[in-house]
């Protein structure tokens, strides 16, 4: 049975290469793809990349999948914002998957209790967020602790691809 990746985007103006990237190193390695955002239908990265979200974070749940990877971006703030997104990155952490999170998307782990004293990065403006949420922020552009892959943001999108394939072997 193929490995199980749920994508998920902002609704508007999550970061196309952040998305793009590991997707295609997901592609690659076989897993299949699911995306979910706030809303079902078509959704649009901040340079223009239009994605179909087939679910919404609200009906997912984490034991359906082998890694939940946040993708960040401008539009991630509403991610931080949505419980249901805390209660994903939190059961994905509970229930031992893969959690990743890139750019401004590591801030909702933190926001879900699950960093604290974890070993993560996230985009240089939102490491206070990272830090307050207990996390022990780094200055790498990808970071593996245990079963959480953080990365800083697009330049480092197509590394964060290849570490969760790594983390999920």
């Amino acid at each position: 049975m193929s490995r199980q990746v749920l994508l998920v985007v902002a609704p508007r103006g999550f970061a196309d290469e952040e998305y793009l990237a590991p997707r295609a190193a997901f592609d690659a390695a076989g897993f299949k793809v699911v995306v979910a955002s706030t809303v079902v239908g078509p959704v649009r990265g901040a340079q223009g990349t239009w994605v179909v979200s087939e679910r919404t974070i609200a009906t997912v749940r984490a034991a359906d999948f082998d890694a939940v990877v946040f993708i960040g971006g401008p539009g991630a703030t509403a991610l931080i914002e949505s419980r249901a997104a805390r209660r994903l990155a939190l059961e994905a952490v509970e229930r031992g998957k893969v959690l990743g999170a890139i750019c401004m998307a590591p801030v909702v782990a933190a926001a879900a209790g699950v960093l604290r004293g974890v070993r993560a990065t996230c985009w240089p403006e939102a490491r206070p967020a990272l830090a307050a949420g207990g996390a022990v922020v780094v200055e790498e552009p990808v970071v593996t602790s245990g079963r959480v892959v953080t990365a800083d943001g697009p330049s480092s999108a197509a590394a964060f691809g290849r570490a969760i394939v790594a983390a999920m072997r």
